[in-house]
């Protein structure tokens, strides 16, 4: 039994906000004075990002008049927890359903009311009934639909998902599985001046991502699903964490998360590839979570890969940043657009990461329908 990736849609809110931008609104909140605003600005500018999608405008506006945050000069009274999963609640449904009917325009054989199975993947809100619920009402899906939510996993958390697909897929032929990432991940500025949180802010944007997959091809171009590898390092669980406080959730990216991920990477694509005729010379199609550009830099070091060789990540960190879990299946969305059938049988190697440290990896196959193959 096989199962293969289908189609991927992608759906990003209606502010798209220059990185710059944001660098203003978040010197002005926190306060900082001309030192800290030039510093804080050169975080940015290295960033990679040019800009990132928003649920709210109030990162576009630098002299109040905010719709979220309060228009105080301090932002104070702070937002709560609760407004958080009220915007949540409002905008991820919308999102995730844009995201799905952009799927399936891909693959027009296939209906919604198709769909055996919908798992859903956040970690940047949560509510019950949820997400799942919500939008088995929206797309007029089967009262009977299987529903899985993967909840508050991180970056890597798309993978999670991948592995119950590919298994639900294996075990029935006929399944037809939706899967949709969502991550409002600006909702949740918190006004700490620590580089770890100045970092977190200077990378994080809101977006979804949904991907049809199933037991069999249904186009000409899917990806076959070949193998899956995760590895904890345990020296890394203080340095990637993701906790809910007063006032929000709250993001810890050390500065060492790289190195963490330079030590692992190597031993990590060794496992995923053992006992597989394949090796990491001969792979030439790669769709790696951008955690941040020096995680690609770090990664690309150990592996040996040039920065083309790493194209699409550098471009949805350029484009949209990091949109955590929904942000591999961008980069796996640009790939396939690439790919013709010259690519047919190719393999292509995927990771991700997230807190723990976890380091998530999978081998994908590129493949064609027989029926198109030969023309």
């Amino acid at each position: 039994m096989k199962s293969y990736l289908c189609a991927i849609g992608t759906a990003n809110p209606p502010h798209k906000i220059p990185q710059m931008q944001i660098a203003d609104f978040m010197a002005t909140a926190l306060q900082f004075d001309e030192t800290e605003t030039r510093k804080l600005k050169a975080l940015y500018r290295v960033s990679g990002i040019a800009h990132r999608y928003s649920v709210l405008q109030d990162y576009e506006r630098q002299n109040g008049d905010f719709t979220f945050y309060p228009n105080h000069v301090t932002l104070d009274p702070f937002p709560t927890v609760q407004q958080r999963m009220d915007v949540y609640k409002e905008h991820a449904v919308n999102l995730s359903e844009e995201a799905v009917r952009n799927c399936l325009q891909q693959v027009p054989a296939v209906t919604l009311e198709e769909l055996t199975h919908l798992i859903t993947v956040s970690c940047t809100g949560m509510y019950a009934p949820g997400l799942d619920i919500e939008l088995v009402e929206r797309l007029n899906l089967a009262r009977s639909v299987q529903r899985t939510a993967v909840n508050f996993m991180g970056c890597y958390a798309a993978f999670n998902a991948l592995k119950l697909a590919d298994s639900i897929c294996r075990a029935n032929p006929e399944a037809k599985v939706m899967l949709v990432c969502t991550e409002l991940c600006t909702i949740h500025f918190q006004k700490y001046t620590q580089p770890d949180h100045l970092v977190s802010n200077a990378l994080f944007g809101d977006g979804a991502a949904a991907v049809l997959m199933q037991g069999k091809p249904c186009q000409e171009l899917s990806l076959e699903l070949q193998s899956f590898h995760c590895d904890l390092e345990p020296a890394g669980k203080r340095e990637m964490a993701w906790h809910i406080g007063d006032t929000g959730f709250e993001m810890t990216l050390s500065s060492y998360v790289p190195d963490l991920i330079k030590n692992g990477i190597k031993q990590l694509t060794e496992r995923l590839l053992q006992g597989l005729k394949t090796t990491v010379e001969e792979i030439k199609h790669f769709a790696i979570h951008p955690g941040g550009k020096r995680i690609l830099e770090v990664i690309e070091q150990e592996l040996s890969l040039t920065r083309h060789d790493n194209r699409y990540a550098y471009q949805v960190l350029r484009d949209f940043g990091n949109m955590s879990s929904a942000t591999v299946l961008f980069v796996l969305k640009a790939m396939m657009q690439d790919l013709t059938l010259k690519d047919a049988n190719e393999p292509v190697l995927s990771f991700a990461f997230g807190p723990g440290l976890t380091l998530e990896s999978m081998l994908l196959k590129v493949h064609y329908a027989p029926a198109d193959a030969s023309l």
